[in-house]
């Protein structure tokens, strides 16, 4: 496993590069994607926001805990990546699990798209950015920045302006997808910048799954970009199920910004999982937009080595007789360090809210470090919001009794690990997801148990 240092400084002229973007980048993509004028012109518009708004730096509240200035703007450009074929266990495990469509992009290489006929005859969409942005122009002008505006962060921004892979999914009215649709982005290599995006459009009455991971092997030297951008739309009694899954090699560094804006009477069940990356700034925002929406939220993070994970959530009630309920936990193991940030927003109307936020951590190491900062901010008078944290060393009775029960003590504290997240994984109706999420988990247990049989303990 690759041990990755953080203590680079950025040079003055270093600062300055921008992953070997120009102008003329800009328009080349939207000639390859033969982009119309109105999608140009948002291109357009965003990229000028990366050129007048300044680079986000530690002085800026989101940043204070992540220093944008270490990321590899002149040591990595824009481009393709490997051809390199995906690892063979997930494709199996998609492969023998009931699915209703799937998508694969691989940056420089033709997107790979299935969808089950009879899906298709009832009108859902589910193919590549480019396919889209060719054949299903309407829908991308009529939502694409609406949920993630274009101005809203600089980072963001840069996606919007450079991307040209990704998604779309739009569920007709009324319509209940059986199987679960499944995205994977795919990007092997070092030296590269790599910036997807992807929408999805849940309408009035429809119900669907969405599983999206992202994912890379480990690389030895050098490193690798992602910005990532995911706006979801579920519009009234509508029904989505999505996962994100970040998985990168821990030579990449990643931005992502998703944001799912809920109507009256929907449902969100979100799943989200951040494993891998040598930097990870995760914006991740549900938008509780109509009476009656609900959310509830899962997430699970895993960091180890010198890993840092920086996960800033927003759970936003701006209607009343709403519901969220989100439960995110993370272990943290060798020098790695994490940040969850959350905050529930309850404005004036949204009286009757009934909001929930709970972050625990489990330190497999004394020199990891977990940051955990819950908030609230309340205009409304007549609500229900709660919100916790802890952090704290594996349970010592619990070990002691395992132990005592004739188990090894790596073999017992696996077995807390796994108890520690079954809360989590347990809110996940997907089996074979939660199946591939505790595996994850399982390698992540078996690298932190073969250092530690390296390294003597005290």
């Amino acid at each position: 496993m690759r041990t990755v240092s953080i203590s680079k400084k950025t040079t003055a002229a270093e600062s300055n590069q921008l992953f070997g973007i120009e102008q003329a980048d800009i328009r080349r993509i939207s000639e390859r994607l033969q982009e119309n004028e109105k999608l140009r012109a948002l291109r357009d518009r965003a990229w000028k926001v990366v050129q007048t708004k300044p680079r986000p730096s530690r002085t800026d509240e989101p940043w204070r805990r992540t220093d944008p200035a270490r990321f590899p703007y002149a040591q990595v450009t824009l481009g393709e990546a490997e051809d390199w074929r995906p690892d063979r266990r997930l494709v199996r495990d998609l492969e023998e699990a009931p699915v209703g469509g799937t998508l694969l992009n691989h940056p420089g290489q033709p997107s790979q798209i299935w969808l089950d006929p009879v899906s298709q005859r009832a009108g859902v969409i589910f193919t590549d950015w480019a396919t889209a942005v060719l054949q299903h122009t309407d829908l991308l002008q009529e939502n694409l920045n609406t949920i993630i505006p274009v101005e809203e962060e600089w980072f963001s921004s840069l996606t919007a302006a450079v991307s040209e892979m990704g998604g779309l999914l739009y569920v007709p009215k009324g319509l209940q997808i059986e199987h679960p649709l499944r995205s994977l982005l795919w990007a092997p290599g070092t030296g590269k910048a790599f910036f997807s995006r992807f929408l999805v459009i849940v309408d009035e009455g429809a119900s669907v799954e969405l599983e999206h991971e992202s994912f890379s092997p480990t690389e030895a030297e050098g490193s690798a970009f992602h910005g990532g951008v995911i706006e979801a739309l579920v519009r009234s009694g509508g029904n989505l199920k999505i996962s994100t899954v970040q998985n990168w090699g821990e030579h990449v560094w990643d931005v992502t910004h998703k944001r799912i804006r809920v109507e009256r009477d929907a449902k969100v069940e979100w799943n989200s999982a951040v494993f891998g990356g040598q930097t990870s700034k995760d914006f991740s925002d549900m938008d509780l937009g109509g009476d009656g929406a609900e959310g509830l939220w899962s997430g699970i993070y895993f960091s180890q080595d010198q890993q840092h994970f920086d996960i800033d959530t927003q759970q936003n009630h701006t209607y009343p007789h709403t519901t969220s309920d989100l439960l995110y936990k993370g272990a943290l193991s060798g020098k790695s360090r994490t940040v969850w940030q959350g905050m529930i927003f309850v404005d004036h109307a949204a009286q009757q809210t009934d909001g929930y936020q709970a972050n625990r951590n489990l330190m497999l190491s004394r020199e990891a470090r977990a940051d955990s900062i819950p908030g609230l901010e309340i205009k409304a008078d007549d609500v229900r919001c709660t919100h916790g944290a802890t952090a704290g060393d594996v349970d010592k009775e619990q070990l002691y009794y395992l132990m005592s029960r004739g188990l090894p003590r790596e073999e017992a504290k696996k077995l807390v690990v796994e108890g520690f997240f079954s809360p989590v994984l347990d809110r996940i109706t997907n089996e074979t997801l939660r199946y591939r999420l505790k595996g994850i988990i399982d390698d992540k247990m078996e690298q932190y148990r073969a250092k530690r049989l390296k390294t003597p303990q005290p």
